[in-house]
């Protein structure tokens, strides 16, 4: 586990620079899970550390494997200064422990919510999980375990999330490309969806 997350860590570091602050949180029957912040110009960007310690287990499954499986961070791109996005930190760590609290597997498509602000006066509440490879590429590790993948969020407006539930993910990106909407404004609002 130790040897998973120092090489999750030198990926990020490799690819986004030292990291300028970071945070750990613990939830009761949980691994501990940080987030590293990482400043480049007018953006900032949030990753987790931690999430992808054990495997993600298919909650269908009798037994989780400790092994295989699929495994990931989250990361979050906003631009700096507009919004007390640091305030972030502890939703990010909620998100990022969900595979183990719930028993659920994060994958692109799916849509996390944390039921408030991801940060003080924010109009989102939850984030849809986009492709990896994009920004940070698949961390490969030894055999037989699964790379670690680096999923990118995308705040969603409680509107815009229930839209997706609806027309699905790939609906959605398609209306905020469209819209020329820029994804990483913390204060933007809602898509138009008509």
């Amino acid at each position: 586990m130790a040897e998973v997350l120092a090489l999750v860590e030198a990926r990020l570091r490799t690819i986004l620079g030292e990291p300028d602050a970071r945070a750990a949180v613990t939830f009761l029957g949980t691994d501990r899970i940080e987030v590293l912040r990482f400043t480049d110009g007018d953006v900032v960007r949030y990753a987790t550390l931690g999430m992808s310690a054990s495997p993600m287990a298919d909650p269908t499954a009798a037994l989780a494997d400790p092994v295989k499986g699929p495994r990931a961070e989250l990361v979050l791109t906003v631009r700096a200064g507009l919004a007390d996005t640091d305030k972030v930190l502890r939703p990010l760590a909620v998100l990022a422990a969900s595979p183990q609290v719930e028993g659920i597997v994060v994958a692109p498509g799916a849509s996390l919510d944390v039921g408030e602000p991801l940060w003080p006066a924010a109009p989102f509440t939850s984030a849809l999980v986009a492709e990896p490879g994009g920004l940070v590429e698949d961390l490969d590790l030894d055999e037989p375990l699964d790379p670690v993948r680096f999923l990118p969020l995308l705040p969603m407006t409680p509107n815009e999330a229930a839209w997706k539930r609806v027309h699905g993910a790939a609906a959605l990106q398609e209306k905020w490309l469209n819209s020329g909407t820029d994804l990483r404004d913390p204060l933007r609002k809602s898509v138009p969806l008509d």
